[in-house]
């Protein structure tokens, strides 16, 4: 009794010192969350006078931590191709303007003089994209000239030039060619004696385009016109990590524009069944190549030989990077571009007779036979494809890393030290569209790229393709085909606006391409 007592006592004297050791514990805990709150927040905000101290404009509007002025991409009210045009329209009276992409300093220019520099006249400054692929996630997109730099750029560059020239075009035509035949067959097939028949142009040219990637590319059928194998072919292999879908979309933000989220999450560009399939489909390929000495009309026939000019077996991942290049770049982009010159053809009926026309009287020259000279000579059809990518570019951007700290100098007089690491954004939608460069800018007028105009136009106003040593080396290929399935088209057929089509022209993009709102939908009519 006496011992519970004491005990007592000895509590009452000690529960005033338990109380003040229990809010020393709350005051600590509570100090402990606001210190690493406000840590987080001054790490997250870093970078955020990093153009002031420079000297440089900034974006005008809100900051935020960890998300800088991206907060209207972030929350989806806008994709990043309207967000860089957004900030090329904004700030007209700039040669250059500086935001923040989240926590990166990022600096768009906007004259073509200083575009000129980056791309070209300093272009070993820089010389990298940046756009990054983690080679331990993607090890075959990795090896795409796009995304590598150094001596591995230039011998990945180098084998894709020689499979691209002139003469080795000559040899892909073959190939495009009994893919041209093909279309026109889905085409009559569509058709089925009918006046007219309704087609969503992305889809259509999407099945070209990734029939001339198997078959010129591989040197197999890639089932595309096939309805009854459209769930192996090559067609559905693109839609399924290329397509703008709402996971798609997604996956390229993380792995292109917050590639450290992306790091953290284990996110792929590329599915790893996709990957599988063209390391499988390459070294079959390449094993019965090697074994053959059949000569094929195709990309994997001139890799053969460049092995044995070279007296070197290529490394079958390297071949398997340079096939998926050939893929990405040759389905993608083309049917892209291929898509919104079907619409401006249909939109513009007297632009389309007039093609239509040079196509009759060119193929009349040759026989009726579809020639790489013969599409050489279509000169029109080269302005009708540079004014529709004039208007509604492949891709709305580019981005470059600074390698070598230099200095750029705008008309307007700022100057930035650039330092090594700083990403650098072209905005080529801006450039396209501003009339500085270009008038009426939103008008389709093929006219403004006939070759007696051309020395008018503002040359890096103009970036299809991109500029300088890493320009697009597969150009002339992508031109190649497009040029080809508009002459078979335009041969026996015509393009009108289905009621379907939502006019104006309004845009959607993934994080690169754009694409029509609602799809690109048009009437094809035989003639």
């Amino acid at each position: 009794m006496r011992s519970t007592c004491q005990l007592a006592q000895c509590l009452a004297v000690c529960q005033p010192f338990i109380g003040i050791e229990k809010r020393d514990m709350i005051v600590a805990f509570v100090s402990l969350i606001l210190g690493a709150v406000i840590i987080l927040y001054l790490y997250l905000t870093r970078n955020f006078k990093y153009w002031q101290k420079r000297g440089v404009p900034c974006v005008n509007g809100t900051t935020l931590p960890g998300i800088g002025h991206m907060w209207e991409f972030v929350s989806a009210k806008i994709t990043f191709n309207e967000f860089c045009r957004k900030i090329y329209h904004g700030n007209k009276d700039r040669s250059m303007v500086g935001f923040y992409n989240f926590s990166t300093p990022t600096l768009m220019i906007r004259e073509p003089e200083l575009v000129k520099t980056v791309l070209q006249t300093k272009f070993t400054n820089f010389h990298e994209n940046a756009l990054k692929i983690d080679p331990d996630l993607d090890p075959l997109m990795a090896n795409n000239p796009f995304f590598t730099y150094g001596e591995k750029w230039v011998t990945g560059r180098k084998r894709l030039t020689y499979a691209f020239s002139s003469m080795r075009l000559k040899i892909l035509l073959e190939s495009v060619k009994q893919v041209c035949g093909e279309f026109e067959t889905f085409l009559n097939i569509k058709l089925n004696k009918k006046e007219k028949a309704e087609v969503e142009l992305k889809d259509l040219f999407a099945k070209y385009t990734a029939q001339v990637v198997a078959n010129a590319g591989f040197g197999v059928n890639g089932f595309c016109f096939d309805d009854k194998k459209q769930h192996k072919s090559f067609y559905e292999i693109g839609k399924s990590f290329l397509e703008p879908s709402a996971i798609n979309n997604m996956i390229f933000t993380l792995v292109f524009l917050i590639p450290w989220l992306g790091k953290v999450f284990r996110i792929r560009f590329l599915p790893k069944k996709v990957d599988r399939f063209f390391r499988t489909l390459v070294n079959d390929i390449m094993e019965q190549r090697r074994a053959s000495d059949t000569q094929r009309n195709d990309f994997f026939q001139l890799m053969v030989e460049l092995e044995r000019t070279e007296s070197n077996e290529f490394d079958l991942e390297v071949l398997a990077s340079n096939a998926m290049s050939f893929f990405v770049d040759g389905y993608e982009t083309s049917s892209s571009a291929l898509t919104f010159v079907g619409f401006h053809l249909a939109a513009y009926p007297e632009v389309q007779k007039k093609l239509r026309e040079e196509v009759m009287t060119v193929l009349s020259k040759h026989n009726g036979i579809l020639t790489y000279d013969a599409l050489r000579e279509m000169a029109y059809m080269d302005q009708v494809i540079s004014e529709s990518q004039r208007i509604v570019p492949t891709i709305g951007f580019m981005n470059r890393i600074c390698t070598d700290a230099t200095e750029l100098r705008g008309s307007d007089g700022i100057v930035c030290s650039v330092e090594p690491g700083t990403n650098i954004l072209i905005p080529v939608h801006g450039l396209q569209e501003d009339p500085c460069y270009w008038e009426n800018p939103h008008v389709f007028d093929p006219e403004r790229f006939d070759p007696s105009k051309k020395h008018s136009i503002e040359r890096f106003a103009f970036l299809p393709f991109g500029e300088g040593p890493r320009i697009c080396v597969g150009m002339r290929m992508g031109l190649l085909q497009m040029k080809a399935c508009l002459a078979v088209l335009l041969r026996k057929f015509s393009l009108e606006l289905s009621p379907r089509m939502q006019m104006p022209l309004k845009l959607k993009s993934s994080v690169f391409l754009y694409a029509p709102v609602g799809g690109a939908w048009a009437f094809i009519k035989p003639i």
